[in-house]
């Protein structure tokens, strides 16, 4: 897969992953299916370090840092918690510091850390319960993938992952009375490091095998923001509307002349989200949100020099081929007219159930293309993916975190390891970038759309990536600024809009959702904006979908001759402001109406006038179906009755922060219907809307002589419902508001309220401002 890219750019770079106590043999797993593809796919090294292919997975390997390492560099690290429970470590090398992010991650999340590397060791089944066998099977392979290839990271990458798995040892260790019995400080580098390695949704290969008649078998490794196969519906499903917003301003548009980075990704408040900063004097100084569980994961933020944010896109990265079955010989297929064979493995994994142990084996079999996933008839049916095995993320983060300037980050980007995500950039130089960034393939046959390819010679398969400098991207363009909402990147800015002939066949088609325009709409102009006036701005409370339809709507519901009733909440409707502001009063009756009138229609039939690439910014508007949509609000305003006790009740009076002894009213709402705001919501008991997802973690700096930034992470910095940092950021969030970020030595000493050693004596204790 990874092979030489020189001389594939046919376009210009633009500026722009149970059964009792017996062994049995089934049908793998479609995500261990997938991901075994992995340990057949060649790496960027000789070929000699390949990895060999494993029958049966035992044991995790790696040496565990013994009592004594682990107290050697519990001294070399200084944790000092500022304000709100914040960690600034400060660590003499880099394995310290990642020793105190071990530390910090396990003190505030506990046995969540545990059962996160446990799942990386693939022995979910074993620990918990039978239900996680299925992902087992994936990650057992991922951690092979991890112990075969750790020796091909730099050391610097090695450090980190050792001293993290040392400092969640060290807690163990320290705190082994509330934790399982079975929990013991034996993590590894290795099982860290499985983490990253890069696996797949089962999503398109499940889809694949439906359209050829064949019910796949469910379970999937757990997947990463900004990696292979995350649920990045940008406007899309209103409960799960899962995303990132990102900005960057150039000092044309900004108030102090410097550049302003704002990093807004929308996930689950329970995705692990952690704030915290890495300091190794002279090598790095990293502020930004790493993930429970490892030192890396997706990572955004910034440095002294520069920093980045992620949005999920969601490039093609698998082509499904069908070989011809070989009739003459069993377990064989013909490729340029020779007969290969198919290689059969066999994986076994342990769990548990009520009745003892749990005992699968599972059969894979492969081609040399990728996995076969699918036989019927004399076809044979494979997979083949970008991304699957890479090793490298976290040395890939490492450097990015480390990068002085643009071309030091570029560097590190055209690594290819992160397999995907849009990243947007700003430094302290003035500059402000963005890349698609997807490790795609060059493709030697159109695109499929999701059908196999044939395949008879080698030739028609594909072996390159398109080359990072020929993705579409953008540095500088021209009114300052850029800014991404999940949508496909032709529009990132619209003095300077990409034209989709110049990029190959397989990237995605022109889109522009309600949340992307919202975006547009507020940055696209000459205004000179603060970083205050970022914050401010990026909590715009319209709802766009509102101002498209509502006059129709109004049109459509007059015209049909309402009881009263109906009448004066659509004359309520038609008075309010299109905002989802906490006191706005309208605004839940209209969102009501919204899901009933799109429920059971394709989208294509929402509107009056479709999206157009010609007026990007302008459309969709108007209503599809008016007759439909004036029932649809005519139910509206009864159940909105029948849940709220009255159909004109305020949205902050439904939508609520709950988070600890935290209930308060909050503005936001789906980007389906064109919020910029973006927040999820589950209904409670007493009808009540809880904020479950979506806006949760912010992060705007501006890049002066010292980076400048505010943050809030509303679900804060514990899950335990007993830590003081478990709500305490609960009500900043739901107030729109955010705190200053301690960066220098300087602010955190003002800020600090507590510097220890991990597991040691508390060496200062002070209130923090």
């Amino acid at each position: 897969m990874w092979r030489s890219e020189a001389g594939r750019a046919r376009r210009p770079a633009p500026r722009a992953l149970r059964r009792g106590a017996r062994h049995s043999r089934r049908e793998v797993s479609l995500a261990a299916l997938v991901f075994l593809h992995s340990l057949l796919v060649p790496v960027p090294v000789p070929a000699a370090a390949a990895p060999p292919v494993v029958v049966q997975v035992g044991g995790t390997g790696g040496r565990t840092a013994s009592a004594g390492r682990r107290a050697e560099l519990a001294r070399q690290v200084l944790i000092r918690r500022t304000s709100y429970g914040i960690p600034h470590i400060l660590g003499e090398n880099l394995a310290a510091a990642a020793f105190g992010l071990g530390y910090c991650q396990a003190e505030d999340y506990g046995m969540e850390v545990v059962r996160r590397l446990v799942e990386g060791r693939g022995e979910s089944a074993r620990r918990f319960d039978s239900g996680g066998l299925e992902g087992d099977f994936s990650a057992r392979q991922a951690h092979r993938r991890a112990v075969d290839t750790y020796p091909l990271l730099d050391a610097d990458t090695r450090a980190v992952l050792e001293g993290f798995a040392a400092g969640v040892n060290h807690y163990i260790a320290l705190h082994a009375a509330e934790l399982p019995d079975w929990v013991r400080p034996d993590f590894t580098a290795f099982d860290v490091a499985a983490r990253d390695i890069g696996g797949a949704s089962s999503g398109v290969v499940r889809a694949f095998l439906r359209r050829m008649g064949a019910e796949p078998r469910s379970g999937s490794r757990g997947e990463a923001e900004g990696d292979r196969g995350n649920a990045d519906r940008a406007d899309g499903d209103a409960c799960c509307d899962e995303g990132s917003n990102a900005w960057a301003f150039a000092p044309s548009r900004t108030v102090s002349g410097k550049a302003i980075l704002l990093r807004n990704p929308h996930l689950a408040w329970t995705a692990g989200y952690y704030e915290a900063q890495l300091t190794v004097p002279g090598v790095l100084n990293f502020y930004g949100d790493f993930r429970i569980g490892g030192p890396f994961g997706i990572i955004g933020g910034f440095n002294e020099h520069l920093g980045w944010a992620t949005t999920n896109n969601d490039p093609v990265l698998d082509v499904f081929y069908a070989l011809e079955a070989d009739a003459a010989r069993p377990d064989h297929y013909l490729l340029d007219g020779a007969s290969r064979p198919l290689r059969r493995e066999e994986v076994t994994v342990e769990g548990k159930d009520g009745n003892g142990g749990v005992r699968e084996t599972r059969e894979f079999w492969f081609s040399e293309i990728g996995p076969v996933i699918h036989r019927v008839g004399s076809m044979i049916y494979v997979v083949k993916s970008a991304g699957f095995g890479e090793y490298r993320r976290g040395q890939q983060f490492l450097r990015m975190m480390r990068a002085r300037s643009l071309a030091e980050w570029r560097d590190a980007m055209s690594m290819r390891a992160v397999a995907s995500s849009n990243f947007t950039y700003a430094d302290r130089e003035g500059n402000i970038y963005y890349v698609w960034n997807a490790a795609i393939p060059a493709l030697p046959h159109a695109p499929p759309g999701g059908a196999a390819v044939p395949a008879r010679g080698a030739s028609d398969v594909w072996t390159d990536l398109v080359p990072f400098e020929a993705l579409p991207q953008l540095l500088n363009p021209g009114g300052g600024y850029v800014q991404n909402a999940n949508d496909p990147p032709y529009f990132t800015n619209l003095n300077e809009i990409l034209d989709r002939s110049r990029f190959p066949a397989n990237f995605p088609e022109p889109r522009l959702g309600l949340r992307t325009q919202h975006s547009l709409d507020l940055v696209h102009n000459e205004r000179k904006l603060s970083l205050e006036d970022v914050l401010a701005l990026k909590h715009s409370m319209r709802m766009l979908v509102a101002e498209r339809v509502k006059a129709d709507l109004m049109v459509a519901v007059l015209e049909t001759g309402p009881e009263a009733e109906v009448r004066a909440a659509i004359e309520l409707v038609g008075g309010w402001d299109n905002r989802v502001s906490p006191e706005s009063r309208g605004a839940v009756l209209f969102e009501a109406w919204f899901h009933r009138y799109t429920a059971t229609t394709d989208t294509s039939a929402w509107f009056g006038v479709p999206w157009s690439a010609d007026r990007p910014t302008e459309t969709p508007y108007g209503l599809g179906e008016r007759r439909r949509a004036a029932e649809a609000f005519r139910w509206a305003v009864g159940e909105t009755n029948r849940r709220h006790g009255r159909w004109d009740v305020s949205w902050g009076e439904v939508h609520r922060v709950r988070r600890g002894e935290v209930d308060v009213p909050v503005g936001g709402c789906s980007g389906t219907l064109g919020c910029f705001r973006v927040l999820n919501f589950e209904e409670d008991r007493d009808g009540k809307r809880r904020a479950s997802g979506g806006d949760g973690w912010v992060l705007a700096v501006e890049f002066g002589d010292r980076p400048r930034a505010y943050s809030v992470l509303a679900y804060g910095q514990s899950p335990r419902p007993g830590s003081p940092h478990h709500d305490d950021q609960a009500e900043l969030f739901a107030k729109n508001g955010a705190k200053r970020v301690a960066f220098t030595e300087e602010e955190i000493a003002r800020r600090l309220v507590r510097a220890y050693h991990p597991g040691g004596e508390a060496a200062t204790t002070r209130r923090g401002r």
